[in-house]
């Protein structure tokens, strides 16, 4: 691969990626300073080693995977972002009433906007959290707040309106009970105890003891929720690239989308916490799609960042915005 092979294979994918039409030798000419029939000579050279293919409705060349793979290794350049995209990001970013996760979910909305692609975030499974302590606080009279904290240093908290006649004191006594007896146990296997072993003993020192359990069981089960969520924008940006017209092709990405499965595949990235790029094949999700996808620990919140587009992707730009966005909101 010397540097003009290089170069048309650049002009290639960066050709293709921008007008979704095989590229020709003509188009190329005057960029590379070489006559047609040398260009020719290249592109067929670069077909022979596998990097570009035909097309079978034109006598011009496309990016294969192995061409991508090549490109987003060693001819990719970083692009700079627009000062629009970036105040947009900024406004996210800035904002401090903002959790962590929910700066990664709005951020992943506005890059979906941008790039017209799938984003996804998916929260640490809430069984690598376990309890560590769960906190009464009295708003009111008739208000209070749960905080629940885990080792990882995850704080979530609910609010609850109690009924009329409640004793709040009860509330603070059953949760010295809860953090006695449970911690250190997996957030995802407190309620079980909560329901077997916790409620038999508050049932017996406090009156409203129905009120008092539920009160914990929703709190701990607001928790469950909010971290096995899996946040996804643009679900259908992807469905409208020009790779996915025939219905089939449509139905089989909608449905890969929706399959329990994908959050496993998701969550099993190799490496450490830099961009993972995974063109086809590669991505274990379909053979038409890359996913670029990160692992990220930022103020205690763990989970995976992903944009899912198609194999045609706008590497350079993807990368520069989810990278953009990291920095800044490791800065939050």
């Amino acid at each position: 691969m010397d540097d003009r092979k290089k170069e048309l294979l650049k002009e290639i994918v960066e050709n293709y990626v921008k007008t979704v039409k095989p590229v020709g030798s003509k188009s190329l000419c005057k960029k590379l300073k070489c006559s047609s029939a040398t260009i020719r000579n290249e592109m067929a050279i670069l077909e022979n080693m596998g990097y570009i293919e035909k097309n079978h409705i034109s006598s011009g060349r496309v990016p294969s995977e192995k061409g991508y793979r090549y490109y987003v290794e060693n001819l990719m350049e970083a692009k700079d972002l627009t000062g629009e995209d970036m105040l947009k990001l900024q406004t996210i970013v800035n904002n401090k009433d903002l959790q962590v996760n929910d700066a990664l979910v709005k951020c992943l909305e506005i890059i979906s906007d941008i790039t017209n692609y799938t984003s996804i975030v998916l929260g640490k499974n809430s069984s690598d959290n376990l309890l560590q302590q769960i906190n009464i606080v009295a708003l009111d009279t008739n208000k209070i707040v749960a905080i629940v904290c885990t080792d990882k240093g995850v704080v979530e908290n609910k609010q609850f309106i109690l009924p009329e006649g409640t004793n709040v004191g009860e509330i603070i006594k059953s949760s010295e009970i809860i953090n006695k007896m449970l911690i250190g146990t997996p957030i995802n296997k407190v309620s079980e105890k909560l329901e077997f072993e916790i409620k038999p003993i508050i049932a017996k020192k406090v009156k409203d003891y129905e009120t008092v359990y539920n009160i914990f069981y929703d709190a701990f089960n607001d928790f469950l929720v909010h971290r096995t969520n899996m946040h996804v924008s643009g679900r259908i940006n992807l469905l409208k690239e020009p790779e996915y017209v025939e219905s089939k092709d449509i139905r089989r990405i909608a449905d890969k989308l929706e399959d329990e499965s994908f959050k496993e595949m998701l969550s099993e990235i190799n490496g450490n916490d830099e961009l993972q790029i995974y063109i086809g094949q590669d991505s274990n999700f379909d053979d038409n799609v890359t996913v670029i996808k990160r692992n990220y620990k930022m103020g205690g919140e763990e989970g995976t960042i992903a944009i899912i587009g198609p194999k045609r992707m706008e590497y350079e730009r993807v990368v520069s915005l989810l990278n953009y966005m990291i920095d800044k909101i490791e800065d939050k």
